[in-house]
């Protein structure tokens, strides 16, 4: 099975490297052959798509390379998560161990049921959106380098997934982090696109520095970075230890998942392609924190003050976040901003203490995730705009992506029975067990989600109950507000009056098909968590919730309903552009970060120039007059020498006179 997982790493890492150095070669080899195909399909309607398949196929070629390489990875983690399933237990094994002089690391894999589940949503949704590439990106110059780097950021999201090892997984951490920017920055003539892209990278490097000190903390404190071994010797670390070294895991995690204060990159990086947002906010990049803590969950056990950090900062992220989702114009940034509070709900699950619903809720967002910015750039290609003003009336003219989106944005809002209300009731479910005040024992209970994981027998404080009750206030107030934007956005585009003046219509089948297959494990997955009884949510709790759930999404479709022609959000008056600016956050930053950075650096160069060149420049002035003096002595008449030597003999002789 490591064997299996192993290709399934390396394919997609082969796919990168041949679309980056031989797809240019591959679309000048097809080019004669085309030109040949199409000179020999007779003219004729009914041949029109035989000659435009002719047409694009040097294009098709850097896109063989992409797509197959990954669907044979989808295949082996399919294969892989099937093995697990039927026989749950950790495999582990090393390919090369790295002799440092001190704590050697290796470069191993380790397949456990998270790793395997979460390894199979990863290929899915790269599978689904290299295929819709095919057909979004076909005009562009530059998609085979576009498809290379999805590949390459898909083994890197695989390599955390599976590695065995803190500093294997720190390398895929940090290859993720470079794919984004290039692939954020793809447009990069555009300098609203150029700037996003270094905005992504400068602010997750901020949490990834966080991150690193955090791994050596944890990695020196139990002499070797693999992880199975750091997790096994976390009872016997000191508590200090084991707090530093969670909370500077969690700047990894603010950073890589957009939580607050680090979130402020994610809506901005909507200005790359649409396909591109889809992999990040679904399957790649920002799971890989929630991923990561949840994988070293036993070390956050065993420093609750970790947990309580990473529930204050989930209840910001989630409920502000969904705020600014509402106020929104901008089709993606909605999803951008929904992204940010549906990863703080992960993250709400893992601080009050249930692993496998944050990580049941991750799953089910990857689905349904990928089906609505998918089905978002169906949407965008069609009406030639990103704004919701832009839309409308577009369930009759594009029935498929209509209906596909409708389960997207019912298991976005909690409506039952899509996967999201299933996750997202879990985690509260749980928030509420976790109110009350008690001494729990930490353990793990074997289900598909973490099967192989050790029982610990060591008791651990409890979660703070006032975390506890902070993340489920947050997270049942963000249920109403969730509905009530996905309500507003799914009316707004879809039902009223068509405001776009281009005849919309559905996309081609290479971008209609995978929004309409992500439909369904968006509707179903859910289901899989009845199995298990943490992962099953409580009827007084899902009753609760729903009451949540219909008073948002009521409340913004009696508005709707009252004049369909006008953006429901207009209620929000005055407070829509704060809350469309993102509470303006990045104008704080500016003012307590950027501008006092700016202001720092031009005193340095004003120091460097007045001071450290001054000085420079001015010796070397010093010296050229002096030796100006100098110089005057040597003007080449023998006559002033012999006048100078006859000189010097004379006060030599008075010198001697006088001193005898």
């Amino acid at each position: 099975m490591i064997v299996l997982a192993a290709v399934a790493v390396l394919l997609p890492f082969a796919a990168a490297f041949i679309g980056m150095i031989f797809g240019p070669t591959i679309s000048h080899l097809l080019t004669p052959l085309a030109r040949r195909l199409r000179r020999s399909v007779p003219p004729g309607a009914a041949n029109g798509r035989a000659r435009t398949l002719a047409r694009r196929l040097p294009a098709n070629g850097p896109a063989l390379v992409a797509v197959l390489p990954v669907a044979a990875s989808t295949v082996l983690a399919a294969v892989v998560a099937v093995a697990q399933w039927q026989h749950p237990r950790p495999r582990t094994g090393t390919l090369t161990v790295v002799r440092t002089g001190g704590i050697p690391f290796g470069l191993s894999l380790e397949v456990d049921g998270t790793a395997a589940v979460v390894a199979l949503l990863v290929c899915c949704v790269a599978l689904a959106v290299q295929i819709y590439s095919v057909a979004y990106m076909r005009d562009d110059p530059r998609y085979s380098s576009y498809a290379a780097f999805v590949s390459l950021f898909t083994a890197a999201m695989l390599l955390v997934v599976l590695s065995g090892d803190l500093l294997a997984l720190y390398v895929g951490w940090e290859v993720m982090g470079v794919c984004s920017y290039f692939l954020i920055g793809h447009y990069w003539h555009d300098r609203a696109t150029s700037r996003a892209a270094v905005k992504a990278f400068l602010v997750t490097r901020l949490g990834d520095v966080g991150f690193l000190f955090g791994i050596f903390v944890l990695g020196l404190a139990a002499h070797s970075f693999e992880i199975g071994t750091v997790l096994s010797r976390v009872p016997s670390m000191s508590h200090t230890t084991l707090v530093a070294g969670t909370l500077l895991l969690l700047c990894g995690l603010a950073g890589k998942s957009a939580q607050f204060p680090l979130h402020t990159w994610l809506p901005d990086a909507m200005a790359g392609p649409t396909p591109v947002s889809a992999l990040i906010h679904a399957a790649t990049m920002v799971a890989a924190g929630v991923y990561v803590v949840a994988r070293l969950y036993p070390a956050f056990l065993f420093a609750p003050a970790a947990l309580a950090v990473l529930g204050v900062m989930a209840a910001i992220s989630m409920l502000g976040a969904a705020l600014a989702a509402l106020a929104q114009d901008d089709l993606k940034r909605v999803l951008a901003y929904s992204t940010i509070s549906q990863l703080a709900y992960m993250g709400g699950g893992l601080a009050v203490g249930t692993r496998d619903g944050a990580l049941f809720h991750l799953l089910a967002h990857g689905a349904f995730k990928a089906l609505l910015f998918l089905g978002a750039g169906c949407v965008i290609v069609a009406v030639g705009s990103n704004m919701l003003s832009a839309m409308g009336g577009l369930r009759h003219t594009m029935p498929v992506t209509f209906w596909s989106m409708t389960v997207g944005f019912a298991a976005l809002a909690g409506v039952p029975p899509a996967s999201g209300f299933f996750s997202k009731d879990t985690i509260l479910s749980q928030a509420w067990h976790a109110t009350r005040p008690e001494h729990t024992q930490a353990w793990f209970a074997s289900t598909p989600l973490n099967s192989g994981i050790q029982r610990l027998t060591v008791s651990v404080p409890s979660v703070p109950t006032w975390t506890a009750w902070l993340v489920l206030s947050a997270g049942l107030l963000t249920a109403a507000v969730t509905a009530a934007y996905a309500t507003r956005t799914w009316l707004v585009a879809f039902f009223g009056e068509r405001r776009s003046a281009t005849g919309a219509g559905e996309a081609t089948g290479l971008m209609r098909w995978p929004v309409a297959v992500l439909a369904v494990p968006a509707l179903v997955i859910g289901f899989l968590g009845l199995g298990s009884d943490e992962l099953r949510p409580e009827l007084g709790m899902t009753l609760v919730s729903l009451l949540f759930v219909v008073a948002g999404g009521g409340a913004v479709f009696l508005v709707w309903n009252r004049d369909p022609a006008l953006d429901p959000v207009r209620l929000l008056g005055p407070a829509r552009p704060f809350l469309r600016d993102g509470f303006r956050l990045d104008t704080v930053y500016d003012v307590l970060v950027v501008r006092p950075l700016v202001a720092l650096a031009e005193m340095v160069v004003h120091t460097d120039e007045r001071a450290v060149d001054a000085a420079v420049v001015g010796t070397g002035r010093g010296t050229r007059r002096l030796g100006g003096l100098l110089r005057r002595t040597e003007n080449g008449n023998p006559q002033t020498y012999i006048s100078g030597v006859l000189a010097g003999v004379v006060l030599i002789v008075l010198a001697v006179v006088v001193l005898t």
